[in-house]
């Protein structure tokens, strides 16, 4: 535990010393553990690529105690989360999958786990917490996509009290990613890996009406890029259904010693869906432009609409096309059942920017890069009996990329929470 989490700590257990003020803090305290079975399977479909396959499978336990606060104008608090990744089948050739931990020879660790304390306090509407942090920003959203979240450590206060306007303030130092036990300096995907010692986020999303959420925010690596987010998000009525518009752009430059050397890119990333009944419906564009690739911490998602399974479509200059249908079979009788479906197409891609060896046939040749890839999602989730809340999914991805390894992707998960 970091010294900032000691020092937030003592107050907590001070205040806790008195039955009264230890009363909430006990009664709403909830804890959970999630069972998550994971198979993955990635195969690489071009000659040369640098691994053929990845093909993994292991269990994982994600242990989450929330406590209640302590009664007083400020109430204290303390989460943990436990992680445990368990190996069930993995080789060094077919490890990268982000499931298992690895050493530099790729051998495989039969476990690994994690233990993540968080201190919290509250004050009106406004939240206070320092230790782990799981956030779910459109610049810093952590990834939860494989057998255990990624976490990062740092302090986060979001406050209310302002309403209808939020306002977010974030400072992390390190990043425990999925497949990892120690906490690690942050990098760029992408990028040379220069490692930062902080990153600081500041988050406005003002309700200008109940169903338009107006949103601008402004984060820095420290010493290697500036980022900067614009967004509109609104739903309303259309019909007998509902029209969503999701407009999101991002911006980002060089600041501090430019460690990472030159970072410019703006990308904007769209979609827009019409939901009737159980479906779905929805078109989206996506467009970048600059000389280097979308910047993001590596390890997070990219919050882009593009993003897919194998690929996330953030190469420099490059133009995405896409559609998605989701459909809720709970509205013809079979509740629990879930599907979605997505293709997404990028092209424009200038390979003058990319140093792969895909590239550099496309320079010979004068031919931009361009790729391809479509989605299928199938979720069950049990709605009655001793197996009640057990959910199945099936996750398969085909890509093909003219810059890039192209691969055939499947997950199967399995997952059951027990709440206590």
């Amino acid at each position: 535990m970091s010294k900032k989490s000691k020092a937030f700590l003592f107050p907590v257990l001070l205040t806790c010393t008195t039955p009264y003020a230890l009363a909430d803090f006990v009664k709403d305290t909830q804890a959970s553990l999630e069972l998550r079975n994971f198979y993955y399977n990635r195969d690489f479909r071009n000659e040369g690529a640098s691994q053929s396959i990845r093909d993994e499978w292991a269990q994982g336990f994600i242990f989450n105690v929330q406590s209640g606060y302590t009664t007083g104008t400020v109430g204290f608090g303390i989460d943990a989360l436990g992680l445990l990744g368990v190996k069930l089948d993995s080789s060094p050739d077919r490890t990268g999958s982000g499931l298992l931990a690895y050493d530099s020879q790729r051998n495989v660790e039969d476990e690994y786990s994690k233990l993540i304390p968080t201190a919290k306090a509250r004050l009106g509407r406004s939240e206070l917490r320092i230790g782990g942090l799981n956030p779910v920003m459109p610049m810093l959203s952590s990834n939860n996509s494989r057998l255990l979240p990624q976490v990062f450590r740092g302090g986060m206060l979001v406050s209310k009290d302002l309403d209808p306007l939020t306002v977010s303030a974030l400072r992390v130092n390190a990043v425990k990613q999925r497949n990892s036990t120690d906490f690690q300096a942050m990098t760029v995907l992408g990028y040379k890996a220069v490692e930062a010692d902080n990153y600081t986020y500041l988050a406005l999303d003002y309700k200008a009406l109940p169903a338009l959420t107006l949103s601008y925010h402004i984060a820095e690596l420290e010493d290697l890029y500036r980022a900067q987010f614009f967004g509109i998000k609104a739903d309303r009525p259309l019909g007998s259904g509902t029209l969503i518009s999701d407009i999101r752009y991002f911006s980002s430059s060089e600041t501090g010693n430019a460690g990472l050397g030159e970072v410019d890119n703006r990308t904007l990333s769209t979609l827009f869906a019409y939901r009737l009944g159980g479906h779905t419906f929805g078109a989206g564009f996506q467009k970048a432009w600059g000389d280097t690739s979308f910047a993001v911490i590596n390890g997070a998602d990219t919050y882009l609409f593009g993003e897919s399974l194998v690929s996330t479509f953030t190469a420099p200059q490059e133009r995405v096309w896409l559609v998605r249908y989701d459909f809720d079979f709970a509205t013809v009788g079979v509740p629990g059942l879930t599907l979605g479906l997505k293709y997404v197409k990028g092209d424009e891609v200038d390979p003058a920017l990319l140093r792969s060896s895909q590239a550099a046939s496309l320079r010979a040749q004068g031919e931009d890069g361009e790729e391809w890839e479509r989605v299928t999602d199938i979720t069950y989730t049990v709605q009655s009996g001793p197996f009640k809340n057990l959910s199945a999914q099936l996750r398969n991805a085909t890509n093909r990329s003219t810059y890039a390894d192209s691969a055939n992707e499947n997950r199967l998960i399995f997952r059951y929470t027990f709440k206590f």
